[in-house]
């Protein structure tokens, strides 16, 4: 049976057996990942999946169920137990789904992300071929102070579809391709400071060649050698692109349904409020071909679209999927974030720092935490201490600290290299006047 034909299958029985509103979501998925250390492979892992997930409206009772058993007899027993088990819940109308005439989905064709042609001309040779040229990349640029390098490949394709007893189905397929590196260099001191590079694109012929991704590694790895504390103070804050998601997602996640409907996020009673600067827009778009996050529809069945999320720094709308919109008495948006998109600016990250004199970039964190509903923040970072755009010092052992909202609020200007290998599609951001600690 087809993967639509088999969610089809399911929503029939459990309507079968009182169940007045179904949903059915069955994905299948192929996984290969190759890790190779000393010219030795360390792990070759390779394997399929097959899962089926099941929402009941039951007596307008809600519950929702998951199985990896499709054989018939098992699957009957299965959604027998889960319309049994429902009936003794709490009622829950919120929990209806939309109407036919309220669904939709975009063309999966159109978001051109499943390249199943690669991974099925693939095979062991032609992986472990990859993966020893990658390590040899690697090691061609190491120094006396390499302990350890680690190579990795993977790849992954999956396909699902969805099936509502109100007559809605889709379906849509993707891969991820992806290789990089880690290593552990030594320092006089005793410190062993790791270094790592990763991509990873929908399409094979996207990823980085292995001399790209040994090049970035090795300039990654000059980043964390001799590494030290920087003094206390407010400094421009220099966010790498890769990292930036961290504080961007913390940003983000008092946006959603659950922490508003809970009283937790920041963003209550604000919708429509300037919260961050002039020069603060994000936008969510799920059309993006090739992009990480695309995707053709939501989990409620709504049609994916592109969505303001701050315009000029005002918070334009909230994400609410259809069960929390009920809640709050609001209309529905979508329930959570695809591509997180913010353009691009004229100019490198070096050439804005230039501007502020002395200004901390951040490269990665190191552990902490962000309150959704106050914006309060936290965390440890490693990083590098600009003085007019010039690197003059490695930094570890140090925090950030501050409120998003006035964080928002100091956002500066972008740089014009967006990181592509990831759903956050964003580029080096400027923060003036942020505070962090250190000696």
């Amino acid at each position: 049976m087809s993967l639509l034909d088999s969610a089809g299958a399911a929503v029939e029985l459990a309507k079968g057996m009182g169940a007045e509103q179904v949903k059915a979501w069955i994905s299948t998925g192929v996984e290969v990942e190759l890790q190779q250390r000393q010219g030795k492979l360390e792990r070759v892992h390779e394997s399929s999946t097959l899962g089926l997930s099941v929402s009941l409206m039951v007596d307008g009772r809600y519950s929702s169920h998951g199985t990896s058993d499709l054989r018939p007899a098992a699957l009957k027993a299965f959604l027998q137990r889960a319309v049994d088990g429902t009936r003794y819940l709490e009622q829950d109308l919120d929990r209806t789904m939309l109407s036919f005439e309220e669904m939709g989905s975009l063309d999966p064709a159109s978001l051109d992300n499943d390249d199943a042609e690669s991974i099925n001309k693939r095979g062991p040779e032609e992986r472990q071929l990859a993966i020893k040229e990658l390590e040899d990349a690697i090691l061609s640029g190491a120094g006396e102070d390499l302990v350890s390098a680690t190579s990795y490949l993977w790849e992954v394709r999956s396909q699902s579809a969805a099936v509502f007893s109100n007559g809605f189905q889709a379906t849509q397929a993707r891969t991820h391709y992806g290789q990089g590196g880690m290593v552990t260099l030594k320092e006089p001191s005793g410190k062993l400071p790791e270094s790592y590079s990763f991509f990873n694109a929908s399409h094979f012929e996207d990823v980085p060649s292995v001399a790209e991704v040994s090049s970035d590694l090795w300039t990654k790895a000059d980043e964390v050698r001799n590494t030290s504390q920087g003094s206390s103070g407010k400094y421009t804050m220099i966010l790498d692109r890769r990292v930036a998601s961290r504080i961007l997602g913390a940003m983000i996640s008092p946006m959603s349904g659950g922490n508003l409907h809970t009283g937790r996020s920041m963003y209550l009673d604000k919708l429509g409020q300037t919260l961050g600067s002039k020069a603060f827009t994000l936008i969510d778009d799920p059309t993006i071909p090739r992009g990480m996050g695309s995707k053709p529809f939501d989990g409620d069945g709504r049609k994916a679209k592109i969505r303001p999320l701050f315009t000029e720094g005002r918070l334009d709308t909230y994400l609410l999927d259809l069960y929390h919109a009920r809640k709050l008495k609001m209309e529905p948006t979508t329930g959570g974030t695809s591509n997180v998109i913010m353009q691009p600016g004229q100019r490198s990250w070096k050439e804005i720092a230039k501007e502020h004199g002395r200004a901390i970039r951040v490269t990665s964190f190191l552990g902490g935490n962000s309150n959704p509903a106050s914006g309060a923040f936290s965390l440890g970072i490693r990083g590098q201490l600009i003085e007019n755009g010039e690197v003059v010092q490695n930094l570890s052992e140090m925090n950030v600290s501050g409120n998003l909202l006035e964080l928002m609020a100091s956002f500066e200007e972008a740089a014009n290299d967006p990181w592509l290998f990831a759903s956050y599609r964003v580029p080096t951001l400027a923060f003036t006047g942020v505070q962090f600690s250190g000696s």
